[in-house]
């Protein structure tokens, strides 16, 4: 008996069987996850275009449903970097203690924002815990979670070391950013790299010489989240600071 079919008979045998998996879920994510493909989606945020202005993350919670204000597939981090070398860091959606209110401009030596969302890894550690295989990597390198089959056991949430996954309060799924997938599906743009003001993000195929992402990769000094880590991220970053973590 394969793995997958022995966790859904042991669940079943402990009064859980409202997580079987049902067996067109399991063919459709297999398309998908299997599907030959010459592309490999990736995006690029240019920090020292991003504003602040919050409008990729209106327009991700209106394209994806994301609900309520405490959650988000995508956010953005106001840095400020004092002159004696404190570092204060707030979503700028959620302000806290470190929002640098009372922060005289004079001893900021440096304001800026990072854009943060789910890497997209080639090496995922989410898809490595999840124990029904509900979050899997698609052949085109998009990191998605099938919400039929996810029991909700918030490993793959535990897992993220970037912080980009969160337990969805209406489907008692986990949930993340797709790279708006449905959209890129039909050869549209991510909602939030459509709706950016300044271009700072770009989305393209990292295979294609021709692709608005390489074309940043070519021209700017590239930058990934936590590269010790091995994971290998999708998510590129031109003109970050050192201070970013």
């Amino acid at each position: 008996m394969e793995r997958r079919g022995f966790l859904q008979r042991l669940l079943w045998v402990f009064g859980l069987g409202l997580f079987r998996i049902p067996l067109a879920s399991q063919t459709a994510q297999a398309s998908v996850e299997h599907a030959p493909t010459k592309t490999l989606y990736g995006m690029g945020i240019d920090v020292d275009k991003c504003i602040g202005c919050g409008k990729c993350i209106e327009a991700c919670g209106i394209e994806n449903h994301v609900p309520g204000k405490f959650f988000h597939r995508t956010w953005v981090e106001r840095y400020m970097i004092e002159k004696n070398g404190e570092v204060l860091v707030h979503s700028i959606d959620s302000p806290d203690r470190d929002s640098g209110e009372g922060v005289s401009e004079r001893d900021v030596l440096r304001s800026f924002f990072v854009p943060k969302l789910c890497n997209h890894c080639d090496n995922p550690p989410c898809v490595q815990v999840c124990p029904v295989k509900a979050t899997f990597k698609t052949g085109d390198g998009a990191v998605l979670v099938d919400a039929t089959r996810c029991i909700g056991c918030r490993y793959c949430i535990q897992a993220c070391p970037y912080g980009a996954r969160f337990f969805n309060p209406k489907t008692q799924t986990a949930d993340k950013c797709t790279f708006c997938y449905h959209r890129i599906s039909q050869d549209l743009l991510p909602a939030c790299v459509e709706v950016c003001p300044t271009q700072a993000r770009v989305f393209g195929d990292l295979k294609s010489p021709a692709s608005p992402l390489t074309q940043l990769r070519r021209m700017n000094k590239i930058y990934q989240l936590k590269p010790h880590l091995n994971t290998e991220p999708k998510v590129f970053y031109a003109n970050l600071d050192g201070e970013v973590r």
